[in-house]
């Protein structure tokens, strides 16, 4: 019964139905906070990224040391050889390997900022937010990454 009243609770929380988006412990669904091994950002390089035209002339505009790495509308680029970078150049790691930061972080392209997506995605780049306890119902567990993710993106469920 609480369960089920907990579940009510979160998804009507994340559809937009409360005010309040952490009032609730989450018990039934147990994805953790990021935190920050990186394994995202290791998918982005090799042109998995891209970047609007609006935050090209922003970077030209405001981060030049950004735009360099832009060439034809395409972001992550070796200025010296114009091929990908096979990692993304911002990918900062911490001298224990354990912990990773962006460079660019408050100016990364709209691609990051979106970024988890979806539960799929997570799986297939081994996010360390999930819980096997997640799995057991993905439709909580994306509620669950809409909370987290609210001031990025918009709610995936939600547009359904």
């Amino acid at each position: 019964m609480v369960e089920s009243a907990y579940k009510s609770t979160l998804r009507d929380e994340v559809l937009g139905r409360s005010v309040h988006r952490f009032d609730y412990p989450c018990t039934i669904c147990a994805m953790k906070n990021c935190n920050s091994c990186g394994k995202c950002c290791e998918t982005a390089g090799n042109g998995g990224l891209s970047a609007a035209p609006e935050e090209i002339d922003w970077w030209e505009t405001y981060r030049p040391e950004i735009a360099r790495y832009v060439q034809d509308g395409r972001i992550w680029i070796d200025p010296k050889t114009g091929e990908y970078f096979a990692d993304c150049p911002w990918l900062r790691y911490s001298p224990d390997n354990n912990k990773t930061t962006c460079d660019i972080y408050y100016d990364r392209p709209e691609d990051c900022r979106h970024y988890p997506v979806d539960i799929a995605q997570m799986v297939r780049h081994g996010c360390e937010m999930l819980e096997p306890r997640d799995f057991r119902d993905v439709e909580l567990a994306q509620l669950k990454l809409d909370a987290i993710m609210i001031g990025s993106r918009p709610s995936v469920l939600k547009n359904k």
